[in-house]
């Protein structure tokens, strides 16, 4: 399956737009990755919608999952 090199610059263009709306967020990752995310930990991530209704999750880390993590890492400093 080919990937359309295009998809790149849209999810670069929405990441710009998440990180416009959302300024805190990449500096709540940037900490969380300087501490050093690794293999085995285990992140959480909660929902609540307008009604307070709550939905959590949590995955434990995988060799493969910190090989996306570092691609994410860097899109984000080249966003820099």
């Amino acid at each position: 399956m080919a990937v359309n090199p295009a998809i790149f610059f849209k999810i670069k263009g929405a990441w710009d737009k998440f990180v416009s709306n959302h300024p805190k967020f990449p500096l709540f990752l940037r900490a969380a990755s300087a501490s050093g995310i690794k293999e085995g930990y285990v992140i959480e991530v909660k929902i609540t919608d307008n009604d307070n209704k709550t939905i959590c999750t949590n995955v434990k880390l995988t060799e493969s999952d910190m090989e996306l993590i570092q691609m994410i890492k860097e899109i984000s400093n080249g966003a820099r």
